[in-house]
Protein backbone atom coordinates (compact mmCIF):
# COMPACT_ATOMS: atom_id res chain seq x y z
CA UNK A 1 0.00 0.00 0.00
CA UNK A 2 1.46 3.32 -0.66
CA UNK A 3 2.56 5.58 1.99
CA UNK A 4 1.41 8.79 1.32
CA UNK A 5 -2.16 9.36 -0.79
CA UNK A 6 -2.57 9.94 -4.59
CA UNK A 7 -5.07 12.35 -6.29
CA UNK A 8 -7.47 10.85 -8.44
CA UNK A 9 -7.29 11.81 -11.93
CA UNK A 10 -10.38 9.80 -12.84
CA UNK A 11 -12.78 12.64 -13.04
CA UNK A 12 -10.55 15.76 -14.07
CA UNK A 13 -12.80 17.78 -16.55
CA UNK A 14 -11.24 18.31 -20.12
CA UNK A 15 -11.92 20.49 -22.44
CA UNK A 16 -11.71 20.17 -26.64
CA UNK A 17 -8.63 21.63 -28.30
CA UNK A 18 -11.32 23.29 -30.79
CA UNK A 19 -12.32 25.44 -27.93
CA UNK A 20 -9.24 26.20 -26.29
CA UNK A 21 -7.22 29.26 -27.03
CA UNK A 22 -3.87 28.45 -28.64
CA UNK A 23 -1.19 30.73 -29.94
CA UNK A 24 0.57 29.19 -32.51
CA UNK A 25 -0.41 27.60 -36.06
CA UNK A 26 1.26 26.73 -39.43
CA UNK A 27 0.02 29.82 -40.66
CA UNK A 28 2.31 31.18 -37.96
CA UNK A 29 5.67 29.47 -38.78
CA UNK A 30 8.60 30.10 -41.04
CA UNK A 31 8.38 29.43 -44.74
CA UNK A 32 11.70 28.16 -46.93
CA UNK A 33 14.02 31.03 -48.37
CA UNK A 34 14.94 30.37 -51.76
CA UNK A 35 17.92 32.56 -51.88
CA UNK A 36 18.98 32.16 -55.18
CA UNK A 37 15.53 34.16 -56.48
CA UNK A 38 13.85 35.46 -53.40
CA UNK A 39 14.11 39.28 -52.65
CA UNK A 40 14.65 40.54 -49.37
CA UNK A 41 11.64 41.52 -48.55
CA UNK A 42 10.53 37.86 -49.44
CA UNK A 43 12.57 36.43 -46.71
CA UNK A 44 11.72 39.27 -44.17
CA UNK A 45 8.04 37.91 -45.25
CA UNK A 46 9.52 34.23 -44.88
CA UNK A 47 10.07 34.53 -41.07
CA UNK A 48 7.41 33.34 -38.88
CA UNK A 49 5.13 35.28 -36.36
CA UNK A 50 6.19 34.38 -33.50
CA UNK A 51 8.08 35.58 -30.32
CA UNK A 52 11.28 37.67 -31.21
CA UNK A 53 10.51 37.68 -35.44
CA UNK A 54 7.31 38.71 -34.81
CA UNK A 55 8.07 41.82 -32.24
CA UNK A 56 10.93 42.86 -34.99
CA UNK A 57 7.98 43.23 -37.69
CA UNK A 58 6.46 45.23 -35.55
CA UNK A 59 8.63 47.67 -34.55
CA UNK A 60 9.36 48.09 -38.13
CA UNK A 61 5.91 49.03 -39.23
CA UNK A 62 5.96 51.35 -35.92
CA UNK A 63 8.94 53.26 -37.17
CA UNK A 64 7.14 53.13 -40.81
CA UNK A 65 3.99 54.69 -39.41
CA UNK A 66 5.67 57.46 -37.00
CA UNK A 67 7.06 58.83 -40.40
CA UNK A 68 4.47 58.35 -42.26
CA UNK A 69 2.87 60.79 -39.55
CA UNK A 70 5.27 62.96 -39.19
CA UNK A 71 6.48 61.72 -35.34
CA UNK A 72 9.96 61.44 -34.50
CA UNK A 73 12.13 58.12 -34.47
CA UNK A 74 14.80 59.31 -32.03
CA UNK A 75 18.28 57.11 -32.29
CA UNK A 76 20.18 56.87 -28.56
CA UNK A 77 23.25 55.14 -28.97
CA UNK A 78 26.34 53.86 -27.26
CA UNK A 79 29.67 53.70 -28.67
CA UNK A 80 30.09 50.09 -29.54
CA UNK A 81 27.38 50.95 -32.41
CA UNK A 82 30.34 52.74 -34.05
CA UNK A 83 32.64 50.51 -33.88
CA UNK A 84 31.42 47.49 -35.60
CA UNK A 85 31.12 49.68 -38.35
CA UNK A 86 27.66 50.55 -38.81
CA UNK A 87 27.75 54.47 -39.21
CA UNK A 88 27.33 54.05 -43.53
CA UNK A 89 23.77 51.77 -42.54
CA UNK A 90 22.77 54.98 -39.69
CA UNK A 91 23.82 57.76 -42.22
CA UNK A 92 21.56 55.91 -44.95
CA UNK A 93 18.24 55.93 -42.41
CA UNK A 94 19.01 59.94 -42.07
CA UNK A 95 19.17 60.40 -45.56
CA UNK A 96 16.08 58.03 -46.22
CA UNK A 97 14.08 60.78 -43.16
CA UNK A 98 13.80 57.57 -41.44
CA UNK A 99 15.80 58.43 -37.92
CA UNK A 100 14.80 61.87 -36.98
CA UNK A 101 17.45 63.13 -34.42
CA UNK A 102 20.53 61.47 -32.46
CA UNK A 103 21.79 60.99 -29.05
CA UNK A 104 24.54 59.60 -27.93
CA UNK A 105 27.19 58.74 -25.37
CA UNK A 106 30.31 61.00 -25.72
CA UNK A 107 32.55 57.55 -26.16
CA UNK A 108 30.74 57.00 -29.41
CA UNK A 109 31.33 60.90 -30.40
CA UNK A 110 35.20 60.29 -29.66
CA UNK A 111 34.80 56.78 -31.97
CA UNK A 112 33.07 58.86 -34.41
CA UNK A 113 35.55 61.90 -34.51
CA UNK A 114 38.61 59.58 -34.71
CA UNK A 115 37.17 57.54 -37.52
CA UNK A 116 36.44 60.83 -39.45
CA UNK A 117 40.01 62.45 -38.91
CA UNK A 118 42.54 59.76 -38.91
CA UNK A 119 40.53 56.89 -40.38
CA UNK A 120 41.34 54.59 -37.26
CA UNK A 121 39.81 54.15 -33.62
CA UNK A 122 39.41 51.70 -30.45
CA UNK A 123 42.37 51.32 -28.90
CA UNK A 124 43.83 48.13 -27.05
CA UNK A 125 42.96 49.42 -23.79
CA UNK A 126 44.58 46.05 -21.93
CA UNK A 127 47.95 46.85 -23.79
CA UNK A 128 48.11 50.11 -23.03
CA UNK A 129 46.70 50.54 -19.47
CA UNK A 130 49.82 49.01 -18.48
CA UNK A 131 51.88 51.73 -18.59
CA UNK A 132 49.65 54.86 -18.41
CA UNK A 133 49.32 55.50 -22.29
CA UNK A 134 45.52 54.28 -22.33
CA UNK A 135 43.64 57.38 -23.80
CA UNK A 136 46.47 59.98 -24.18
CA UNK A 137 46.09 60.10 -27.86
CA UNK A 138 46.92 63.96 -28.06
CA UNK A 139 45.36 64.63 -31.06
CA UNK A 140 42.00 63.28 -30.09
CA UNK A 141 41.92 65.00 -26.98
CA UNK A 142 43.00 68.37 -28.52
CA UNK A 143 40.67 68.42 -31.05
CA UNK A 144 37.38 67.69 -29.18
CA UNK A 145 38.28 69.57 -25.80
CA UNK A 146 39.50 72.71 -27.75
CA UNK A 147 36.51 72.86 -29.77
CA UNK A 148 34.30 72.52 -26.94
CA UNK A 149 35.85 75.23 -25.45
CA UNK A 150 35.62 76.93 -28.52
CA UNK A 151 32.15 77.05 -28.28
CA UNK A 152 31.62 77.14 -24.74
CA UNK A 153 33.20 80.51 -24.96
CA UNK A 154 32.14 81.74 -28.32
CA UNK A 155 28.65 80.46 -29.40
CA UNK A 156 25.10 78.51 -28.29
CA UNK A 157 26.13 75.44 -29.99
CA UNK A 158 25.88 71.89 -28.13
CA UNK A 159 28.32 69.45 -28.01
CA UNK A 160 27.19 67.33 -31.08
CA UNK A 161 26.74 70.49 -32.83
CA UNK A 162 30.04 72.28 -32.44
CA UNK A 163 31.63 68.80 -32.79
CA UNK A 164 29.95 68.21 -36.31
CA UNK A 165 30.42 71.53 -37.71
CA UNK A 166 34.29 71.28 -36.42
CA UNK A 167 34.67 68.26 -38.91
CA UNK A 168 33.25 70.02 -41.51
CA UNK A 169 35.45 72.56 -41.28
CA UNK A 170 38.50 70.75 -41.32
CA UNK A 171 37.29 68.53 -43.87
CA UNK A 172 37.51 65.85 -42.62
CA UNK A 173 39.14 62.85 -44.66
CA UNK A 174 36.24 60.41 -43.57
CA UNK A 175 33.70 62.73 -43.20
CA UNK A 176 30.99 60.55 -45.21
CA UNK A 177 30.47 57.96 -42.67
CA UNK A 178 30.76 59.89 -39.14
CA UNK A 179 27.54 60.54 -37.39
CA UNK A 180 28.56 63.90 -36.44
CA UNK A 181 29.59 65.52 -39.68
CA UNK A 182 26.58 64.39 -41.34
CA UNK A 183 23.69 65.61 -39.21
CA UNK A 184 24.89 68.95 -39.05
CA UNK A 185 25.35 69.27 -42.41
CA UNK A 186 21.58 68.11 -42.88
CA UNK A 187 20.66 70.05 -39.83
CA UNK A 188 19.81 67.01 -38.28
CA UNK A 189 19.84 67.09 -34.27
CA UNK A 190 22.45 65.53 -33.09
CA UNK A 191 22.78 65.63 -29.21
CA UNK A 192 26.11 64.14 -26.90
CA UNK A 193 25.74 63.27 -23.41
CA UNK A 194 29.10 63.43 -21.79
CA UNK A 195 29.56 62.44 -18.03
CA UNK A 196 32.92 64.09 -16.82
CA UNK A 197 35.98 61.24 -16.08
CA UNK A 198 33.95 58.67 -18.18
CA UNK A 199 36.52 59.51 -21.76
CA UNK A 200 39.59 59.59 -22.82
CA UNK A 201 39.85 62.79 -23.06
CA UNK A 202 38.73 63.76 -19.59
CA UNK A 203 42.44 62.62 -18.85
CA UNK A 204 44.30 65.05 -20.66
CA UNK A 205 45.21 68.62 -20.08
CA UNK A 206 43.47 70.14 -22.41
CA UNK A 207 40.12 69.30 -20.74
CA UNK A 208 37.58 72.08 -19.64
CA UNK A 209 35.42 70.72 -17.24
CA UNK A 210 32.91 73.72 -17.52
CA UNK A 211 32.92 73.77 -21.63
CA UNK A 212 31.92 70.12 -21.13
CA UNK A 213 29.48 70.18 -18.36
CA UNK A 214 27.75 73.23 -20.17
CA UNK A 215 27.39 71.86 -24.09
CA UNK A 216 26.46 68.38 -22.91
CA UNK A 217 23.69 70.32 -20.48
CA UNK A 218 22.84 72.20 -23.73
CA UNK A 219 22.21 68.84 -25.56
CA UNK A 220 20.07 67.56 -23.03
CA UNK A 221 17.85 70.42 -23.09
CA UNK A 222 17.52 69.52 -26.88
CA UNK A 223 16.85 66.00 -26.11
CA UNK A 224 14.06 67.32 -23.71
CA UNK A 225 12.59 69.22 -26.26
CA UNK A 226 12.86 66.44 -29.20
CA UNK A 227 10.79 63.92 -26.56
CA UNK A 228 7.72 66.47 -26.74
CA UNK A 229 7.43 65.11 -30.35
CA UNK A 230 6.70 61.23 -28.69
CA UNK A 231 2.47 62.10 -28.54
CA UNK A 232 0.57 59.58 -29.92
CA UNK A 233 3.42 57.83 -32.15
CA UNK A 234 7.00 58.33 -32.53
CA UNK A 235 9.92 55.68 -31.60
CA UNK A 236 12.87 55.65 -29.48
CA UNK A 237 15.49 53.14 -30.34
CA UNK A 238 18.05 52.62 -27.72
CA UNK A 239 20.93 50.44 -29.76
CA UNK A 240 24.02 49.87 -27.20
CA UNK A 241 23.71 52.04 -24.14
CA UNK A 242 23.78 50.08 -21.28
CA UNK A 243 23.37 53.26 -18.45
CA UNK A 244 23.92 56.95 -19.86
CA UNK A 245 21.25 56.95 -22.37
CA UNK A 246 18.83 55.14 -20.79
CA UNK A 247 19.00 57.12 -17.77
CA UNK A 248 19.16 60.90 -20.09
CA UNK A 249 16.35 59.55 -21.75
CA UNK A 250 14.11 58.89 -18.47
CA UNK A 251 14.92 62.60 -17.31
CA UNK A 252 14.12 64.34 -20.73
CA UNK A 253 11.16 62.61 -20.80
CA UNK A 254 10.07 63.33 -17.41
CA UNK A 255 11.08 67.38 -18.41
CA UNK A 256 8.93 66.86 -21.73
CA UNK A 257 5.72 65.79 -20.08
CA UNK A 258 6.44 68.07 -16.59
CA UNK A 259 6.47 71.08 -19.25
CA UNK A 260 3.10 70.19 -20.45
CA UNK A 261 3.89 67.72 -23.49
CA UNK A 262 1.65 64.60 -23.58
CA UNK A 263 4.45 62.49 -24.62
CA UNK A 264 2.32 59.25 -24.73
CA UNK A 265 1.31 56.15 -27.16
CA UNK A 266 4.79 56.10 -28.33
CA UNK A 267 7.36 53.00 -29.16
CA UNK A 268 10.47 52.08 -27.81
CA UNK A 269 13.09 49.60 -28.87
CA UNK A 270 16.30 48.24 -27.14
CA UNK A 271 18.75 46.57 -28.72
CA UNK A 272 21.62 45.22 -27.02
CA UNK A 273 23.42 42.11 -26.96
CA UNK A 274 22.64 41.32 -23.11
CA UNK A 275 19.82 42.27 -21.07
CA UNK A 276 20.28 44.78 -18.72
CA UNK A 277 18.34 46.55 -15.82
CA UNK A 278 18.20 50.23 -16.89
CA UNK A 279 17.62 49.66 -20.59
CA UNK A 280 14.61 47.33 -19.42
CA UNK A 281 13.59 49.72 -16.85
CA UNK A 282 14.09 53.38 -17.99
CA UNK A 283 13.22 52.24 -22.13
CA UNK A 284 11.58 49.23 -22.43
CA UNK A 285 8.78 49.47 -19.34
CA UNK A 286 8.71 52.89 -17.30
CA UNK A 287 8.23 55.26 -20.68
CA UNK A 288 5.15 53.28 -22.00
CA UNK A 289 3.93 51.94 -18.82
CA UNK A 290 0.61 53.96 -19.61
CA UNK A 291 0.21 53.51 -23.17
CA UNK A 292 2.73 52.57 -26.09
CA UNK A 293 4.88 49.62 -26.57
CA UNK A 294 8.43 48.59 -25.12
CA UNK A 295 10.20 45.60 -27.04
CA UNK A 296 13.55 44.45 -26.35
CA UNK A 297 15.93 42.62 -28.50
CA UNK A 298 18.79 40.47 -27.41
CA UNK A 299 21.57 40.03 -30.32
CA UNK A 300 24.91 41.34 -31.69
CA UNK A 301 24.73 45.22 -33.24
CA UNK A 302 26.59 44.00 -36.80
CA UNK A 303 23.92 41.76 -37.04
CA UNK A 304 20.17 43.37 -35.77
CA UNK A 305 21.38 46.95 -36.77
CA UNK A 306 21.34 46.13 -40.32
CA UNK A 307 18.89 43.74 -40.15
CA UNK A 308 16.48 46.17 -38.82
CA UNK A 309 17.78 48.90 -41.65
CA UNK A 310 17.16 45.91 -44.23
CA UNK A 311 13.62 45.16 -43.34
CA UNK A 312 12.77 49.04 -42.73
CA UNK A 313 14.14 49.77 -46.33
CA UNK A 314 12.05 46.64 -48.34
CA UNK A 315 8.67 47.33 -46.41
CA UNK A 316 9.10 50.85 -47.16
CA UNK A 317 9.73 49.79 -50.80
Amino acid sequence: MAKHKRADLSNIRTISIKDRYSKVSPKDFAKPFDGAHGSFATFVDSLPTILMAAELKTLVDDILRSRKNDKPVILMMGAHVIKVGLTPVLIDLIKHNIITSVAMNSAAAIHDVETAMWGQTSEDVAASMMDGRFGMAKETGELMNNTLSDAFKNSDMGYGEALGRKLLDLAAPNKDVSLLATCYSLDIPITVHAAIGTDIIHQQPTMDGAATGELTFRDFTTLCELCKGLVGGGVVLNIGSAVIMPEVFLKALTVARNLGAPARGFTTAVFDMNTHYRPTMNVKLRPTQDGGRGLYFTGHHEIMVPLLAAMIKAKQG
